[in-house]
Formats: C-alpha cells, sequence, structure tokens
C-alpha cells in the first residue's frame, strides 16, 4: 500500500511538471492575426476576392477593410463550410489556399509556413471572433523614415504595430510595400529597398490593416559640390532657399538664370497668356534697370487679360456641359466665374461663393454648380478633389486604399449636403433649357450604404458640427478654409505653382495624400502659408512665385542637374495650352479668329464653352465637351499637332491674309533684315541671331518668290518650331 501511493505521488508530481511544462496555448485573433494574412497573401486583393462581387461566390472586403464582413463571409456564409473547427486541416480555406484542391489564385499557403500555422490554430479554436480584453492597432511606424542612399545599394524596411494596450508588434512580414517612383527606388514584398541608377526620391508605403507609413529615400548625386556653389546663390524670398537646400541634399546644382529675352516670353505667357508685341519686347530688351523684370511682373498683373486667362483655367475644371445643365446656366457659370477673377475676389471668398450658392440659376451663376452635380455623393467627390486635393472616389465604394479614408469618412462628408433642394425644371438632357432654384432644405440625411447607418456631417479630420438652424454647407466651407486645414490652401498655391514651374510639387496637382508626397514638403507648406498670410489673393500668390530666382532659371540643363524632373533645378519647358496658342497665332498674324455665339473680336480665353467648335483647340488639347468636370488637359505634343501647324488650310489664310500681318510687312518700306527681326520678335520675343538673320533674309533673294511669298515662308516656318509651340 505504501509502494502504490509512493507511486501514485510521483505520477502525480510529474504530471504536474509535464502540464507546467506545457506552453499555454496563444488564443489567435481574427482581426490581428488572420486578416494581415489575407491581406499580404492577396486573397482580399482587387484582383480576387476583394472585387466588387467578390470571386466565385466567396467576397472579402477590399484590403480587409471591414472586418466584420469578412469574418461572416469565412465562417458563417456558404453554410459555414470554409472552415472545419473539429478537423481544422481539413478546412476548405486552408486546402484551396495550400493548393490541396483547384484553386483560381492558384498556391498561396505553404502548409509548413507559419502564416498556415496561424490560420490552422484559428480554425481548431474555434474560430473566435475576439478575445477578452483584445488590444485595437492604432498605428504603424516604419525604420528608417528618411534614408540617403547610394547607387544601387539597399535597406530593408521594418514595419511595427502598435497597439491600444501600449504593445508593439513587428508586422513587417505581414505589410504590403509600394514606391511612388519604381524607377529611382524599388521595393519588394518582403520590404527590401533597392535603390536605381538615376539620383531623385522617392516614397516608400507600407500598409497594415488599414494603417500607412512612409518612408522617404534620397539618392544623392555621386560627386561632390562645394558647399559655396549654394552659399552664393540668390535668395530673393523665401522659395528660393527651400529649393536650394533640397537640392544641396541631393547634390544637385542649378542651371543659370535665363536670358532677359527668356523671361519676357515666359512671364508673359504665365500672367496674361499671351505674347509680348514687338514694341514691348524691344522696349524691355533695351531696358537697363535691375528691377526691370520686377517691375513687369506688377504690370502684367494689372492688366485685364489676366482675369480671362486664369478664368479660363478654372473652367476645365468647373464649367458643365450644357447640354445637360442648359445653354443659360452655363453662360450664366461662366459669366460668374470671369466677374471673380476681374474683381481679384480672394480664392477663399471665391470658394465660399461658390459652395454656398443658392438661388435662380438664371440669376445665380453659382448656382450651375448644384444644377450640374445634383447627389451629395458627385459633390463629394469634385468639392474634395478641387478644393481640398483629395481624391475621395475610392472610398465612396470601399476604403481608400492608398489613405486611411474609408465610406464613414467619405458619407459623412456628403452629409453637409444633404440638404440641398431643388426647385423648378430638373435636367432633360441633352437640351436643359429650364431655371431651377437651388436652397438649404429643411431635412436631408446620407446613409451608409452598408450598415444603412443615417451619417451626421463630419469633416475628414477635426470637428465642424451643423448647428439645427445652420446650413451645412456654410459649416464645411469654415472647417475648409479655417487655419487647421492645411490642404485647402497647399491644392490651389500647388496649381499655380504647377502652371508656372511645369510641373506641380504635389503630382497630379489634385491628390494631395501620404503616399503622393510634395517633392519639396517644406515648399509647399511655406507657399500655402504664404498664400493664406496674404489674404487668398492670388495675384500676390503669382508676384511672389514669379519673383523668386527659382522661377528665372534657366531651361538649359547642366551635367549635375539633366536627370532631374522634379526639384527645379531648372524650368521645365511646357507646351502652350490651346486657347494660348490660338490667340498668339492671331495676333502675330493681325487675323482674328471668328467663334460662333462669341462677338466678333473675342479671344479664345473668353469662350464660354468647348462646345463652341475650333479644330485647332480640339487637336491642341482643350477638353473633350462631353466630360465631366473637372477635365485634365494633357500637356503632351502629337503628330495631329504636327501636321496642323505645317498642313491647316484655316492656319494657312491667317498666313497669307491680304489685310494680315505679311502683307503689311510686304508692303512697308522695312528691308529684309528688319523684317526677319520683326518676325522673331512677334514669334520668339528676342532678337534673331547673326546667323539666323542671313538665313532669314535669304528667303527674300530666292528666285520667283516675291517679297509677300518670302514673309508668308519664313513666318510659316517660325510657326513650326518648337521654340513656339514651347514656353521656354
Amino acid at each position: 500500500m505504501r509502494w502504490m501511493c509512493i507511486c501514485f505521488t510521483l505520477l502525480i508530481s510529474v504530471g504536474n511538471q509535464q502540464l507546467m511544462a506545457q506552453e499555454p496555448i496563444k488564443p489567435i485573433s481574427f482581426e490581428l492575426d488572420v486578416q494581415p494574412i489575407l491581406t499580404r497573401l492577396g486573397c482580399n486583393a482587387g484582383a480576387c476576392h476583394g472585387k466588387s462581387r467578390g470571386q466565385n461566390g466567396f467576397q472579402l472586403s477590399l484590403l480587409g477593410f471591414y472586418p466584420d464582413f469578412d469574418y461572416t463571409s469565412l465562417t458563417l456564409e456558404a453554410r459555414g463550410r470554409r472552415v472545419f473547427p473539429p478537423s481544422a486541416e481539413e478546412s476548405l480555406l486552408l486546402k484551396k489556399a495550400s493548393g490541396l484542391l483547384p484553386h483560381g489564385g492558384g498556391k498561396r499557403l505553404d502548409p509548413a509556413s507559419p502564416a498556415y500555422a496561424i490560420i490552422r490554430d484559428w480554425i481548431a479554436q474555434g474560430v473566435p471572433r475576439r478575445h477578452p480584453g483584445e488590444p485595437t492597432l492604432l498605428k504603424i511606424t516604419v525604420d528608417p523614415t528618411e534614408k540617403l542612399m547610394t547607387r544601387n545599394s539597399t535597406q530593408q524596411l521594418h514595419v511595427t504595430g502598435h497597439y491600444s494596450d501600449k504593445t508593439t508588434r513587428d508586422v513587417t512580414a505581414w505589410s504590403a510595400f509600394q514606391s511612388n517612383e519604381a524607377g529611382l527606388v524599388s521595393v519588394d514584398a518582403n520590404g527590401l529597398a533597392k535603390a536605381g541608377p538615376i539620383p531623385g526620391e522617392a516614397a516608400l508605403m507600407s500598409r497594415f490593416m488599414g494603417q500607412i507609413a512612409i518612408c522617404t529615400i534620397s539618392i544623392p548625386l555621386e560627386g561632390s559640390v562645394a558647399p559655396e556653389t549654394f552659399a552664393n546663390l540668390p535668395r530673393i524670398n523665401f522659395i528660393d532657399p527651400l529649393v536650394w537646400d533640397k537640392l544641396q541634399r541631393l547634390g544637385i546644382t542649378p542651371s543659370g538664370t535665363c536670358t532677359d529675352s527668356a523671361f519676357l516670353r515666359r512671364i508673359y505667357l504665365d500672367v496674361i497668356g499671351r505674347l509680348p508685341t514687338p514694341d514691348a519686347a524691344r522696349a524691355f530688351l533695351a531696358n537697363t534697370s535691375a528691377d526691370k523684370r520686377t517691375k513687369l511682373v506688377d504690370e502684367l498683373l494689372n492688366r485685364p487679360e489676366f482675369a480671362d486667362f486664369w478664368a479660363n483655367k478654372w473652367m476645365d475644371l468647373l464649367r458643365p456641359n450644357p447640354y445637360r445643365v442648359g445653354i443659360k446656366a452655363t453662360f450664366n457659370y461662366d459669366a460668374w466665374i470671369r466677374d471673380q477673377f476681374r474683381r481679384n475676389v480672394p480664392y477663399d471668398q471665391f470658394v465660399r461663393g461658390l459652395l454656398t450658392a443658392q438661388g435662380s440659376t438664371w440669376k445665380n451663376g453659382a448656382v450651375t454648380y448644384f444644377r450640374d452635380r445634383r447627389e451629395p455623393d458627385e459633390l463629394t467627390t469634385i468639392t474634395s478633389q478641387l478644393f481640398l486635393g483629395v481624391r475621395l472616389e475610392c472610398a465612396k465604394c470601399h476604403h481608400h486604399p492608398f489613405e486611411a479614408l474609408g465610406q464613414e469618412d467619405f458619407y459623412g462628408l456628403a452629409a453637409y449636403f444633404a440638404r440641398l433642394g431643388h426647385k423648378g425644371v430638373g435636367l432633360s438632357p441633352p437640351i436643359s433649357g429650364g431655371e431651377e432654384m437651388v436652397f438649404n432644405a429643411k431635412s436631408g440625411s446620407v446613409k451608409h450604404p452598408i450598415t444603412g447607418a443615417v451619417l451626421e456631417p463630419k469633416p475628414l479630420f477635426g470637428t465642424a458640427p451643423v448647428g439645427p438652424e445652420e446650413d451645412p454647407r456654410v459649416v464645411l466651407v469654415n472647417w475648409m478654409t479655417s487655419p487647421d486645414n492645411p490642404y485647402f490652401g497647399q491644392v490651389m498655391a500647388n496649381r499655380i505653382w504647377a502652371d508656372m514651374l511645369g510641373r506641380g510639387l504635389v503630382d497630379p496637382v489634385d491628390d494631395i495624400r501620404a503616399t503622393n508626397p510634395a517633392s519639396n514638403g517644406p515648399l509647399l507648406a511655406a507657399l500655402a502659408q504664404d498664400f493664406r498670410k496674404q489674404g487668398f489673393d492670388i495675384k500676390k500668390l503669382v508676384r511672389t512665385i514669379a519673383n523668386s530666382y527659382v522661377y528665372s532659371l534657366s531651361s538649359e540643363p547642366t551635367e549635375r542637374n539633366i536627370s532631374d524632373t522634379r526639384n527645379y533645378s531648372r524650368h521645365y519647358r511646357q507646351r502652350l495650352r490651346a486657347e494660348t496658342m490660338l490667340d498668339a497665332v492671331c495676333d502675330i498674324t493681325q487675323v482674328p479668329e471668328t467663334f460662333e455665339a462669341m462677338p466678333p473680336g473675342s479671344r479664345s480665353t473668353q469662350i464660354w464653352s468647348h462646345r463652341i467648335d475650333s479644330l485647332f483647340l480640339d487637336s491642341f488639347g482643350r477638353p473633350d465637351p462631353n466630360q465631366d468636370p473637372p477635365c485634365e488637359r494633357t500637356s503632351d505634343t502629337t503628330v495631329v499637332q504636327a501636321l496642323h501647324l505645317m498642313n491647316s488650310p484655316a492656319l494657312h489664310q491667317k498666313v497669307t491674309a491680304e489685310k494680315g500681318r505679311t502683307a503689311d510687312l510686304a508692303a512697308s518700306d522695312k528691308t529684309p533684315a528688319a523684317i526677319v527681326e520683326e518676325l522673331y520678335l512677334l514669334t520668339y520675343s528676342r532678337f534673331p541671331t547673326p546667323e539666323e538673320s542671313q538665313l532669314g533674309q535669304g528667303v527674300f533673294t530666292q528666285k520667283d518668290v516675291t517679297r509677300k511669298q518670302a514673309v508668308e515662308d519664313l513666318l510659316w516656318a517660325l510657326l513650326n518650331t518648337p521654340e513656339f509651340v514651347f514656353k521656354d
């Protein structure tokens, strides 16, 4: 008996030791452990089960942004056949993903991998949705956040998840990575970044369960630059040192300043959208005062052409199809926008007048904004893109793949337009001619498309509650224009910078997000801050940019900036806008264009609808009249454009007109040398070189060529050159 007691005691002791030696089973969390694996494997990608209707009857939320939906799809739909807790390894989820059963997506999961074990254990534990006290993911960070790399070198990124219980996890293995400039710096699926052979800068995105972190990689140009090179560069205003700092970090040196003739043509085209006259060019080029460029900028800002030129740019962003909203409504809308620029209304007041407009479409042109886009979701996409630089279209249907914005953010913003009322004749395309009233209604709501919950108006960040007697649109504009909202000033400053410097600090100009960072973030912030400080005065912002030394840089590249296309080490050439080029041709030939539904002598920047026929404007890329605003133009050159300049009958008529420029020059007493000089000043805003002058005069000595034909041939040749087509 004593022996049996001793043995029993020993067995208990050994059993306790074995129990103590076993590690407790770690509870697996669906949201913290399983969903990241599905995202990393691509199961919930847009090309697989994350598409709008799923794949083969199995749907997951795109990139795992809706855990409740995904949990239901995995455990309850299809009679729960996708998971089998009594024998986890027999689960359809594991068998298909590991290739043991036919799977359209191929083998995604290795049975020997940690990921397989995590999903298997989760199923074996009874597919729990949550555990008591389970933490939530607050944010992720990436290490490093900034890095200077040499050409063809590598750098491993490490992603850390930060949770509500103050714990952290290394989530690198379950994160997704993407580069915004893969040609400069690529990054593989495991977060290994590799620098390419070209100097520059790239932003590498790390994404884990809806959270995003950015690592900025810079690749300096090889070789050293003497410190005094940058120390001795001019610093006219705050723009210059911010650009020099970026160039110095990248080892890129700027080009020299442009010639007076290049600056003259550039500033005329940028500020008023037309070329200087020969007399104006002669006067400026002969002026020897040190401040002549600054004075010219002020002079042009006060010219009446400024309003039509800059209003024409906003027409691309706002102008609707008149066959949809009505000809009279579109005409009034155009007149309202032009009036804002003619009176130099501050930008914040311009936006306020537009977004809070009410009344008749026949009396208040701004109301047409709400006649064209009628529903809250339509107004949300255009408003956020134009005035915040945030493209929310993706978040309308699912969580934004490159931002922490989802459907609740989209429809919360849309709720500010929920109480918009319409009264009168609605839309009746193709001809919508009636009057319509727009007003702030007493009621209206927006529902979440999935949950059906009524959403209160909510901005993208911060708070902007709507009182019972307030117009929600007024509250929205107050939030948009407040000093706490950096996007409002940045997107407009970025637009103007892109127009004048050839490329936006953020490109595209209306896509400001963490995963598409500015090429010079401090400069964009400084421009927006100065824009606000100057009372959102567009003319003052144009003046600030035009007076910087950076703006006056030459477009000629150097050995240390020839590959730079983002940091403004030189001026980037742009093809002239369609309207600017057509007006330039008319000014040079002294033969105005005739437009339907426009008074005689109207310039192309003054037309009120893209429905007005013009083969020239269509050839050079004005927006399609059937395209919904905002319309993006292409600045590319095409074969159609080259052929049009060479062969257009309308252009030929202007050049050879009996009452045009060539006829006047041919009939004058000017010498061939003087005529050549006049034509160069007209088209290029500069004097011809001795070689060019000699070549031009030679046209007049050709056999069987009349004086008028010689002038025509020379002008035709000058119009068909890159120097005319491009703004240098």
